[in-house]
């Protein structure tokens, strides 16, 4: 892998695992372009998701410190027979969301997992779920959004939205897109919406990233590629800041709409291509 690849790879991961329009869609056709398989670049795959992973912890971190903090809380109360006191402790029921969230996506995830990874190397097939999640993007700005908060959020919309989080493991999909939609369509504040996907990726990317890393680190990397491996994280993880901080303003200030539009006309240009070449 050249340095061009990897800077090329890793900005598309950090602007695409946080922007509503596909990490996975776009890094399949980028590794079709390349004539890059996956699994020979599993390892460097990998550690993009680290960068990633880095960049919304750098973000987030006062907020995540608050729900370690309250996890100690929480277990000192379970301990004493307070019990989780959901109601008193809105940190403590945000935690308990995202834990409600996150068990459908992962059960997804392990039991459809590598039935959907044969379409990684279909791009008519990707184009097309392009054409979904803006689909989606236009739905959740047209119907979506509301002022529930925290206080309102409830175990259903929280299992439905990991639910929605699970089905993008479909290369096209996109992870926040989906779960921007289905947060607004559960009527979440926009800001308070955009925050809960946020947080809800952090285990999902961390669960992401343990289960491959030791078949990454068993394909191993040559020490000539280190370089290229390093270059590719520090480019993930400072577009990933970028994306995050764009997503927060355009959520907030209804833009989904022009993320549909770019969708639109990527799925249009690979099909052409794909028929054409």
């Amino acid at each position: 892998m050249t340095y061009l690849q990897a800077v090329i790879l890793g900005l598309i991961q950090g602007l695409a695992e946080f922007l509503p329009i596909s990490s996975s869609g776009h890094l399949a056709l980028l590794e079709n372009f390349f004539g890059i398989s996956e699994n020979s670049i599993l390892f460097f795959a990998v550690m993009l998701h680290f960068g990633t992973l880095l960049s919304v912890f750098v973000v987030f971190w006062n907020d995540i410190w608050e729900l370690l903090k309250e996890l100690v809380l929480t277990i000192k109360d379970l301990c004493t027979g307070k019990g989780l006191r959901l109601d008193e402790r809105p940190v403590r029921k945000l935690g308990v969301m995202i834990i409600a969230a996150c068990i459908p996506t992962a059960l997804i995830g392990v039991l459809f997992g590598d039935k959907f990874e044969y379409l990684y190397s279909k791009p008519i097939a990707i184009a097309i779920m392009f054409i979904v999640t803006g689909l989606l993007l236009i739905a959740a700005e047209t119907w979506g959004g509301g002022k529930r908060t925290i206080t309102n959020l409830n175990f259903r919309n929280s299992i439905f939205i990991g639910i929605v989080q699970g089905i993008a493991i479909i290369p096209g999909i996109s992870r926040s897109g989906s779960t921007l939609f289905a947060s607004l369509l559960c009527k979440l504040d926009r800001e308070f919406a955009v925050k809960f996907v946020f947080l809800i990726s952090i285990p999902t990317i961390l669960g992401s990233f343990l289960l491959e890393l030791p078949d990454g680190i068993k394909q191993g990397v040559s020490g000539s590629e280190w370089g290229p491996v390093i270059v590719g994280v520090i480019v993930a993880f400072l577009s990933g800041l970028f994306a995050v901080k764009v997503m927060l303003k355009v959520v907030t200030n209804r833009k989904l709409k022009y993320f549909s539009y770019y969708l639109f006309v990527l799925a249009l240009v690979v099909i052409i291509y794909t028929l054409v070449k």
